[in-house]
């Protein structure tokens, strides 16, 4: 299995002169978004910038791989809603990196449903260790603010 994404950036970059940082991505879906750098890097406030993807990739492949092993143990979920934050710092040559990514989500399960906090961190714990993304990732993940056993 593969995917494909194709970046495309055109504009008049001059020595000396400040450039743009907006750009295009194009998906294998078909699907455009419209990318920059974050806006303390000179970039567009309005646009995704590579770190609000890099933490939509894992959120959203947390919740799938989650909501598959919920379907797995007959457990069927009415919703689920993460609010990702992510912390910048360094890695071991002091360049800068996304060094912690939180995930915060909020499950309900159908009504009658009822899932104990144990079964629960253990449904995030196979989760995360079977996330493509966070198996990608030299990352630190928290879940509610406790960090992912590796």
């Amino acid at each position: 299995m593969s995917f494909h994404v194709k970046v495309i950036w055109q504009g008049n970059s001059q020595p000396g002169e400040a450039f743009s940082r907006d750009h295009q991505i194009h998906f294998g879906s078909g699907q455009q978004v419209q990318g920059s750098s974050a806006p303390e890097y000179q970039g567009s406030a309005d646009k995704i910038n590579p770190e609000e993807s890099l933490m939509s990739s894992l959120s959203s492949c947390h919740m799938l791989t989650f909501l598959a092993i919920a379907h797995l143990k007959r457990l069927p979920v009415a919703s689920y809603q993460d609010s990702v934050t992510a912390e910048l710092g360094q890695n071991d040559a002091g360049k800068t990196k996304v060094a912690v990514i939180d995930l915060n989500p909020q499950i309900t399960f159908a009504e009658g449903i009822d899932v104990s906090p144990e079964v629960l961190d253990k449904m995030h714990q196979k989760a995360h260790a079977n996330c493509f993304i966070a198996n990608s990732l030299n990352v630190t993940v928290r879940l509610h603010g406790k960090e992912f056993e590796h």
